[in-house]
């Protein structure tokens, strides 16, 4: 049973979770954290949260565990490893994964969790380094009735948009969709936004225009204008997208699909990412469009 003030555990403090982490410290919940680094997690600790030394201390500390990591293989060590947060779980405990990663992966990690009395939710999230500071996050969930019932008010302070799509692995199909769709969305404004330039016409009047029509939407409003300055700084690294890609990829293989547009963005984000700019964000896909060096704009 989860107290009415529950004690929160959080580990992968990076570009997406120390925001995310900080929203649910602002609920006044008592928090335990970990991440690659000590420093990494200075705000937190600046502001009262607790070092847990690993997945076990975290376990140890907490009713409740989210957990915001990069590569499914870091999810199966920090979960399922010899010293991973199920070798330490107690009965009544929820834990949280926030990553985009394998549905299968999320599957095995419910099973394990459910033999020891551990309500396990794959809980992926979209909106990028903004939505998780505004705690305006679309959050797509699999897993218990129960246990997603009992973190509603959890999730309402760091997204929008909650929803449960199934049991365990449903929320990362879910996110695998959301992730697809971002993939053609952003061929698309790319490609468009580079004919416009090359073609000499006024940008500002590019985006405004096709941001009032059918084009619009939020990655042209967000991105475009970013795309249009040449900021590639990332709110979502090429490296992850990347590897999201091949997560789509392998679960439409799984269920007999053929997705040439997955393929296609992928191949484009890897050849990107070749060039040195998986630490750049999606939207520097534009820069496979640009002149090459010599070449007349």
């Amino acid at each position: 049973m989860i107290s009415e003030t529950p004690r929160i555990g959080f580990i992968g403090l990076g570009q997406m979770g120390l925001p995310i982490a900080g929203r649910l410290m602002d609920g006044a919940v008592a928090m335990a954290v970990h991440t690659r680094t000590r420093a990494g997690a200075g705000p937190l600790l600046d502001r009262g949260a607790s070092w847990a030394d690993g997945p076990a201390g975290i376990a140890s500390a907490s009713d409740i565990v989210f957990t915001m990591l990069g590569y499914p293989e870091d999810v199966e060590a920090i979960y399922l490893g010899p010293d991973g947060l199920l070798a330490h779980a107690r009965p009544g405990q929820i834990f949280l994964d926030l990553t985009t990663s394998s549905p299968d992966l999320a599957g095995r990690i419910a099973a394990v969790g459910a033999q020891r009395g551990v309500a396990i939710l794959d809980a992926p999230v979209s909106g990028g380094v903004p939505g998780a500071r505004a705690g305006m996050l679309s959050v797509m969930v699999g897993g218990d009735v129960a246990a997603f019932d009992a973190m509603r008010g959890l999730l309402s302070r760091i997204g929008s948009t909650i929803a449960r799509f199934g049991g365990p692995g449903a929320g990362q199909q879910a996110k695998i969709c959301n992730q697809i769709v971002i993939a053609g969305t952003m061929m698309g404004v790319c490609e468009g936004l580079s004919v416009a330039a090359r073609a000499g016409l006024d940008m500002a009047c590019v985006l405004d225009t096709l941001g009032g029509g059918a084009a619009g939407g939020f990655l042209l409003k967000h991105m475009g204008p970013r795309i249009v300055a040449g900021d590639y700084v990332a709110d979502f690294y090429v490296r992850h997208f990347v590897k999201d890609l091949g997560l789509a990829l392998a679960e439409a293989d799984k269920l007999g699909m053929d997705l040439p547009a997955t393929a296609l963005a992928r191949g484009l984000y890897r050849r990107l990412a070749a060039q040195g700019a998986e630490g750049l964000g999606t939207q520097a896909l534009a820069r496979l469009y640009q002149p090459a060096e010599g070449e007349k704009a």
